[in-house]
């Protein structure tokens, strides 16, 4: 298989509510080079909304991934193109989302129980634009989860010139279990997306599933091609500041909490500059970013008591940071002898 775009060994996964522009933004003050994803975007708002008001993005945030929920090859194929006309860099299919809701619709990770259809979907999708063009789909579905059904799912998918498989290494119960549930109650299986990378080493094989640090990620990345993030870079986005040097060889670029809140102001003042635009909107991203470090607690309940207020403007992270940097810290008490 011809593989189309450039290998890029990490990304942060797509996330519902989770990975907007304005995290994007704040993603490209730590990592130029990782790959981003929007969040999954479906072809019915895409059909009948303003692509260009629900796709926009600012060019910094490229690489970006475009993810599409559907499963009507015509329909994705036209969104697909929607998505290059606009700058992304590729288009990922989700075959992995089990929520009821998206169940409903007939795509997300139902869809692994019809591979030839997904097969059809990407084959569309592929023909209609000259990005690469990907997958992230579940290790199995409710009981149809032995190795040798994602095998046969890969496989089939495969024959329609997938660029990359991004392998949640979890299977997805469609019922009995919530989105969150499904991404922590059913165990992880990574070793049989490495096995997958084995048997099929011509195929883009990236995994995601429980990976937290970078140091997991390089020890994934002897067994696979790519290794996708998703939790820990919502929990603590500074985990990605080595990310460009470690993965990507890219020169040390100093980056710290500090330097990523003042970059964002910058990105507050524009977008506050918007009516009816909130601050709470961006700074809801900048809440963990001094976890684990020093004045982390201050931090946020400086930013959280600013941005109660829905008229707060971009003065609010100033003070916060301010606040942070210059209340004294006390030092852990030494427990009783």
């Amino acid at each position: 298989m011809a593989h189309r775009g450039e290998i890029r060994p990490l990304s942060v996964a797509p996330m519902m509510q989770r990975t907007d522009r304005h995290f994007r933004v704040m993603m490209r003050q730590i990592t130029a080079h990782t790959l981003l994803y929007t969040e999954m975007v479906t072809t019915g708002a895409l059909l009948h909304g303003d692509p260009k008001q629900i796709l926009g993005f600012s060019r910094i945030e490229r690489p970006l991934a475009l993810q599409l929920g559907g499963d009507d090859p015509t329909a994705l194929a036209t969104c697909a193109q929607m998505g290059q006309a606009l700058g992304y860099d590729e288009i990922n299919l989700n075959v992995g989302c089990p929520s009821p809701r998206v169940g409903r619709g007939g795509f997300g990770a139902c869809l692994m129980l019809d591979p030839p259809q997904v097969a059809r979907c990407i084959s569309a999708m592929r023909s209609a634009v000259d990005i690469p063009v990907t997958v992230k789909h579940r290790i199995g579905v409710d009981a149809v989860d032995r190795y040798e059904d994602m095998l046969r799912f890969v496989d089939t998918v495969a024959e329609a010139g997938v660029d990359r498989f991004t392998v949640h290494a979890r299977k997805a119960w469609l019922s009995g279990l919530s989105p969150k549930q499904n991404r922590n109650v059913p165990p992880l299986r990574h070793a049989e997306v490495w096995r997958l990378k084995r048997e099929r080493p011509h195929l883009m094989i990236e995994t995601n599933g429980g990976i937290r640090d970078l140091n997991t990620a390089a020890e994934h990345l002897r067994h696979v091609d790519a290794v996708m993030i998703g939790r820990g870079a919502v929990d603590d986005p500074m985990l990605f500041a080595e990310a460009d040097t470690r993965f990507f060889g890219a020169p040390t670029t100093p980056c710290t909490p500090e330097s990523v809140v003042r970059a964002m102001i910058d990105q507050a003042e524009r977008w506050c500059a918007h009516p009816g635009h909130r601050l709470a909107s961006i700074a809801r991203h900048l809440l963990p970013l001094f976890n684990g470090r020093r004045g982390a607690r201050r931090w946020r309940q400086a930013l959280s008591a600013g941005i109660s207020d829905p008229s707060a403007r971009p003065d609010v992270l100033r003070q916060a940071l301010h606040e942070m940097m210059t209340t004294p810290h006390r030092a852990p008490k030494c427990p009783p002898r």
